[in-house]
C-alpha cells in the first residue's frame, strides 16, 4: 500500500483527516491515500463491467457493423479516459470529493442539484446490475440444486453489497483489485466461446453489413461514453484515493487502459451474439454461450462477481457521498440507505425484452444532464479559479460559496436544452454552449462576483 499525506492548499484543522479505518468516510480533504498506480488501474478495471455496456452492445445490431462498432467503443472509450482526468484533477490535487468540488461553480446550497443529477442514475444502475447479479445466482441454484426463486436471491445479494459497501475504500480496494484478474480473464474466455459457438452468423449478420459512419456511428460512441458519464462527474469521489506523484498524461492512459479492455468485451459479447442470436437477456446470452454445466456455473459466477465489483465503486460511492452533504448523514448510514432506493427503482422493470432500447433512451436523458455539469466544472477549476482552490471557502457555509451561483445553473440549463435539441449526440453538443455561458457570465456578470472573488 501506498500512502501520501501531503496537502496543498490551506485546510483548516475542522476539515482536516487523520488516517482513517474501513468504513470512516468523510467530506473533508483526504489526506491518507490507499492506491496506487496498479491498485487504482485493477480498481476501474473491476469497476466497469457494466451490464449496461452489454445492453448498449445489443441495441446496436442492425446499425453498425463489427468494425463500426469496435470503433465506437474505442473512441468512447478514449473520450472518457480524457474526461476522467481533466475533472478528476481537483480531487487528485487537494483530495475533495465530487460534492466539495462542485461547490466553487455552483455554491454550497446549488451543490444539491448536480449531486443529486448525478445520484438518480446510479441508483437505477444499482437495482438493475442487482437484478441481474441475483438472476444469475438463481439460475446457479437451479441448474445444480433445483432452487428456482429470483426475489428471495435478489434480497440476499443487495443485502451482501450494502454489507460490503459500509466498509469503505479500503474494502472497495481490495474487492476490485481481486475481482480485476478474475473478470478479464473471464471476459476473454467468453469472448472467445462466443467467436466458436457463432461465427458464422457474426460473419453474416455482423460484417458482411455495410453499417454507417454517419451520425449514428457517432451517436453510439456517445452511448457507450453516457454509461461512464455519470463518474466523468464524480471522478474526484476516487482520484481524491489516488497517490499524488501521478501526472496527467500518465493517469489518463490508467484510466483508458482499464475502461477499454471490459468495455470492449463486454460491449461486442452483446452485440455478436445478439446479432447471431437476437437474444437481449445477458443472462440467457451467457448461458447459453457454455456447453457444460462447469463452464456455466462459472461464467454465471462471473456475471454476479462483476455486478457486485461494479456497483459498491460506481453506484455506491457517489449517491453516497450526496446523502452525507445534502442530508448530513454518516457514511455507513448512507450506504444503507442508497441499497434500499436501488430497490426501490423495480429494477425487475428494467430487464425486459425491450430493456435494450429503454436503456439506451434512459443513458441519453440523463447524459444531456451530465454533460453541461462537466463543462460547467471544468472551466471553473481551469479557466476562472486556474487550478487553485481555496479549501477554507469551500468548508465555510458562511463563507463566498454560499447559497447558489446562478451563473452555473444558467450555463447548465443552456447546456441541457442544446443537448435535448440534439439528443442523438446531446453530451457532445452540451459542452460548447454550458461551458462558453459559464464563463461569459462568470466574467461579466456582477451578480456572480462573490463567486469569482
Amino acid at each position: 500500500m501506498t500512502t501520501s499525506t501531503s496537502q496543498p492548499g490551506a485546510a483548516p484543522d475542522a476539515v482536516a483527516t487523520a488516517t482513517k479505518a474501513p468504513g470512516d468516510e468523510s467530506l473533508a480533504p483526504q489526506k491518507t491515500r490507499i492506491m496506487g498506480r496498479t491498485s487504482y488501474l485493477a480498481a476501474w478495471m473491476g469497476g466497469c463491467v457494466s451490464i449496461g455496456t452489454f445492453t448498449v452492445g445489443s441495441s446496436l445490431v442492425g446499425t453498425l457493423n463489427l468494425l463500426q462498432a469496435v470503433l465506437a467503443v474505442s473512441i468512447g472509450c478514449l473520450v472518457i479516459g480524457i474526461g476522467l482526468a481533466i475533472n478528476g484533477a481537483a480531487g487528485h490535487k487537494y483530495g475533495i470529493p465530487f460534492v466539495v468540488q462542485a461547490r466553487s461553480a455552483f455554491g454550497m446550497a446549488g451543490t444539491k442539484i448536480p449531486g443529486l443529477v448525478r445520484a438518480i442514475p446510479a441508483l437505477v444502475w444499482y437495482g438493475f446490475q442487482s437484478w441481474i447479479g441475483a438472476g444469475a445466482l438463481n439460475l446457479v441454484t437451479a441448474t445444480l440444486f433445483g432452487f428456482d426463486n429470483i426475489v428471495a436471491w435478489f434480497i440476499v445479494f443487495q443485502g451482501l453489497q450494502i454489507g460490503l459497501s459500509v466498509f469503505g475504500f479500503k474494502g472497495i480496494k481490495w474487492l476490485e483489485n481481486i475481482g480485476s484478474v478474475f473478470i478479464l480473464a473471464s471476459l476473454v474466455y467468453m469472448f472467445i466461446s462466443v467467436i466458436n459457438r457463432y461465427g458464422d452468423q457474426i460473419g453474416a449478420n455482423l460484417v458482411d453489413i455495410e453499417g454507417t459512419w454517419g451520425a449514428p456511428f457517432w451517436s453510439a460512441t456517445m452511448l457507450y461514453l453516457g454509461i461512464y458519464a455519470t463518474m466523468m462527474l464524480n471522478v474526484s469521489d476516487y482520484s481524491r484515493e489516488h497517490v499524488r506523484d501521478t501526472g496527467p498524461g500518465l493517469i489518463t492512459t490508467i484510466y483508458t487502459m482499464a475502461i477499454l479492455p471490459v468495455t470492449l468485451f463486454m460491449g461486442l459479447i452483446g452485440f455478436m451474439v445478439s446479432g447471431a442470436t437476437g437474444t437481449v437477456d445477458p443472462i440467457d446470452v451467457f448461458s447459453n454461450a457454455t456447453d457444460n454445466t462447469l463452464l456455466l456455473v462459472t461464467t454465471l459466477l462471473f456475471i454476479a462477481f462483476a455486478q457486485v465489483t461494479t456497483n459498491v465503486l460506481n453506484n455506491v460511492v457517489p449517491p453516497t457521498y450526496v446523502f452525507m452533504d445534502v442530508f448530513k448523514l454518516p457514511f455507513k448510514t448512507s450506504t444503507i440507505l442508497v441499497g434500499l432506493l436501488a430497490v426501490a427503482t423495480f429494477p425487475w422493470k428494467l430487464v425486459q425484452p425491450d430493456s435494450a432500447a429503454g436503456l439506451q433512451l434512459f443513458i441519453q436523458i440523463y447524459s444531456a444532464f451530465l454533460g453541461p455539469i462537466f463543462a460547467v466544472m471544468v472551466v471553473d477549476y481551469y479557466l476562472t479559479r486556474r487550478r487553485s482552490l481555496d479549501l477554507t471557502a469551500l468548508y465555510d457555509k458562511d463563507g463566498p460559496y454560499r447559497g447558489i451561483n446562478p451563473a452555473a445553473i444558467i450555463a447548465s440549463l443552456v447546456g441541457f436544452a442544446a443537448a435535448v435539441a440534439f439528443t442523438d449526440l446531446g453530451w457532445y453538443i452540451s459542452l460548447a454552449p454550458a461551458g462558453l455561458t459559464y464563463y461569459l457570465l462568470m466574467k461579466h456578470w456582477p451578480a456572480c462576483r462573490r463567486f469569482r472573488d
